[in-house]
Formats: C-alpha cells, sequence, structure tokens
C-alpha cells in the first residue's frame, strides 16, 4: 500500500493525547540538563562564561542567558548557531554578529564564514556552556555547530559544559551511513541521518572516535537529562527552527527534508512546512495545493507566489505502525515518477543531505523503497555497535 493512500485517516486519539501529556515517564519527571542549575551553577562560579545558545535554551519559561545573569554567572560572550540566537534567520541565511538586544552581551555568529569560533573569540573565557535542541537527523546544523565548538575548545584547553536535551526522533536510527567523500556542514560524521542519540551522546562519540581535527579530544562534561529514555515521546516546548512549528513536523523531517536536494517544494512559505510537500507540475497526480508566500522565516522560499500540488501529511499517523521508525522514501519515490519537468529531479544537495550518492541511484535504477532501506542494515548494524558505547539513557 503506498503511504498516500491513507493520508484520509486522522491521527489517532492516543497519538494526539501523547503530544499534550507533560514530560513524565516511568522513570519520573524528565528534566533537562539545563533544567539542573544545581549540577552547573557550581561548575560556573568565578568563570568568565562563553554561552553557545539560541532561542531553544530555555529553563521553564525563561531564556538560560537570563538564569545564569540572575544567579550570578559572568556570561561574556553568546555564541550562535544556523537561524541566530533569537532563531528568526531563514535556512542558509548570513547572521552577523551583534549585540543581544535584551542582555548587551556580544553575540558571535557561528554560521556563515564563521562556523567554528577563532582564538580571538575564546580570549578571556574560563569555559564554554552549550545548550541547544536538537532534533535528532545528521543534517540539521546544530550537531555541526556542536562539533566545531568541541575542536575550537579542544585547541584552547577551555573546558565545555555540554547541557543535554532529548532528542524528539531518538527512538529510531535509519538512513544511510554518511561517506567521507560527502562530508559537509549538514553531515560531518560516519553517522545515519537519523542516528538515535543526543547531543551529550553524540560529543562523547566525536570525542572518542577522533573525530575532532587531528583526533584532539575536547575537555568536556555533559549534564544529563533524568526521566528520559530514547523510547520517550518529548515535546519541544519551544520550535527549534522557523519551518519547524510542530511536533508533526519535527516528525516528518527526516523524510521530508530530503526534498530539499530535489526539485519539490516541502512547504516552506506556508503555515505548515514540511507538512506538505508539491511542485507545479504535479496536478496531474495530486489535487491539493498551496502556494509559497514571503513570511518570517521563509521570505525568500522556492516557487514563490507559484501554486504548488502535492501531498498535506497534516494528518499522516507518523507515529503509528508500520510507519514509526523508520525513513519514508515512497513519498520520494512517487515524486520523481510525477515529475514533468525537462530539468533535472535532483540537485547535487542531495547527496550532500543523504550522505551518499547512493540513494539517487538507486531511486533512478527503479528500486523499491523496500529494497533501499535493506541495503542499508549492514552498516545500520555496525553503527549500532558503536553507538551503543557512547548512550548515556537507556533505549
Amino acid at each position: 500500500m503506498r503511504v498516500s493512500s491513507i493520508l484520509k485517516k486522522r491521527l489517532p486519539a492516543v497519538v494526539c493525547l501523547l503530544l499534550l501529556l507533560p514530560a513524565v515517564t516511568a522513570f519520573g519527571q524528565l528534566r533537562t540538563g539545563a533544567e539542573q542549575p544545581g549540577i552547573y551553577l557550581p561548575l560556573l562560579k568565578g568563570k568568565r562564561v562563553g554561552v553557545t545558545a539560541n532561542h531553544t535554551s530555555v529553563v521553564g519559561a525563561r531564556h538560560l542567558v537570563d538564569v545564569l545573569l540572575a544567579e550570578g554567572v559572568e556570561v561574556v560572550r553568546i555564541f550562535a548557531p544556523e537561524h541566530g540566537f533569537r532563531g528568526t534567520a531563514d535556512a542558509g541565511e548570513h547572521v552577523a554578529a551583534t549585540t543581544d538586544a535584551a542582555t548587551g552581551i556580544e553575540i558571535v555568529s557561528l554560521y556563515g564564514r564563521n562556523v567554528k569560533p577563532v582564538a580571538a573569540q575564546l580570549r578571556g573565557l574560563d569555559c564554554m556552556l552549550f545548550d541547544m535542541q536538537d532534533v535528532g537527523v545528521r543534517f540539521y546544523t546544530y550537531l555541526s555547530t556542536l562539533h566545531f565548538v568541541m575542536e575550537a575548545c579542544a585547541e584552547a584547553g577551555l573546558p565545555l559544559i555540554l547541557l543535554d536535551r532529548p532528542n524528539p526522533n531518538g527512538f529510531y536510527i535509519d538512513g544511510p551511513v554518511l561517506e567521507p567523500a560527502f562530508r559537509s556542514f549538514v553531515g560531518m560524521h560516519p553517522i545515519p541521518v537519523v542516528h538515535g542519540m543526543t547531543l551529550g551522546e553524540l560529543a562523547g562519540m566525536i570525542n572518542g572516535e577522533g573525530w575532532l581535527d587531528g583526533g584532539i579530544r575536547c575537555p568536556l562534561t555533559v549534564v544529563r537529562c533524568t526521566g528520559y529514555t530514547h523510547q520517550t515521546l518529548y515535546r519541544l516546548p519551544v520550535a527549534p527552527s522557523p519551518n519547524l512549528p510542530t511536533m508533526q513536523a519535527v516528525y516528518l523531517y527526516p523524510s521530508l527534508c530530503l526534498f530539499e536536494g530535489t526539485a519539490v517544494s516541502v512547504g516552506r512559505g506556508t503555515e505548515t512546512p514540511f507538512e506538505v510537500f508539491g511542485h507545479p507540475s504535479f496536478g496531474a497526480c495530486h489535487a491539493f495545493a498551496f502556494t509559497p508566500e514571503s513570511r518570517p522565516g521563509a521570505q525568500h522560499p522556492p516557487f514563490l507566489n507559484t501554486q504548488c500540488f502535492g501531498l498535506s501529511l497534516r494528518d499522516f499517523p507518523i507515529l503509528d505502525a508500520p510507519y514509526r521508525g523508520q525513513l519514508l522514501l515512497q513519498w520520494l519515490i512517487d515524486a520523481r515518477q510525477c515529475y514533468a519537468s525537462d530539468a533535472a529531479f535532483f540537485t547535487g544537495f542531495f547527496s550532500k543531505l543523504c550522505g551518499t550518492d547512493r540513494l539517487r541511484r538507486q531511486i533512478e535504477q527503479g528500486m523499491s523503497a523496500a529494497g533501499i532501506r535493506a541495503s542499508w542494515q549492514q552498516e545500520l548494524d555496525a553503527f549500532k555497535l558503536l553507538r551503543a558505547k557512547y548512550l548515556l539513557y537507556a533505549d
């Protein structure tokens, strides 16, 4: 059965209920690393602190930086990833260094030309605090920012304290493992597209596997979450980036983001980014339509002011069997078959997202979704053995 054939069904009530429940598990109330100041504040006492953070770095209703300042921590400098410190910049948009209007603290952008803190930007710091909400997908660039912050801290001998957060897609592992030839800022490590690890666990893996330049190691302390396992369905308190505004988008993101390397729109510039996809030429295949417009976080979306036809996945039961726990490739396969343009369907960015050119070739050769996923299993099994060495939370 094609996945598009069940779209008329609504999310089961139990799934909707789970997404609304408070963060309580069989292990007790879930608390992020940032929600445990009794652990990390003593480590910051009397220190001049750099903070790598963005709009997701919250402690309840307060920003982490505000909490630190209220506790008398000397925050010298803020380092911000893609989308900026306040999380409003478009994907890929250059973010300039600036000053935070609320606190007057200098902000250093770690996206664009300056992806790694340079020695001058670390001068005067005694330690670095890192706190950002990841979504558990290799090409989500907060992981790349972590890598470069670790590398800069390792070179400077600067201790890094990472406040861990749950992985909302941490309940499965899937996709091709990145090949070295396809390493880029949207994929730096030989891990699958969906890796099933938190940033704290990945930081341990980056150190332990010698993935920093020259095999250097970062002085690392991870403040673990409590009450969390990889099977916990964690509802994000803050949208991690402008185009992932809902949990449905977060769950669909690993599969739909592959369209970003094709001619197809994923709904940037609509109210439902990463919950729809389409193309102006898909009218013969699909009746659903949307028209991208210029919006905050998507000022120049693909097919601006042009009607696209495709599928709405707002009610797709992504957490139900048999869809839960896997990359869904049938949408991609069907979209390529529907594509009516003479222009290329895949762009060069597709292989960077996938971390390999095998997936493009497999789709072009007509392989089934099941056959493609089966081709990943040997490398996924090897990754799972490696992953087990660095887990901080039960599966």
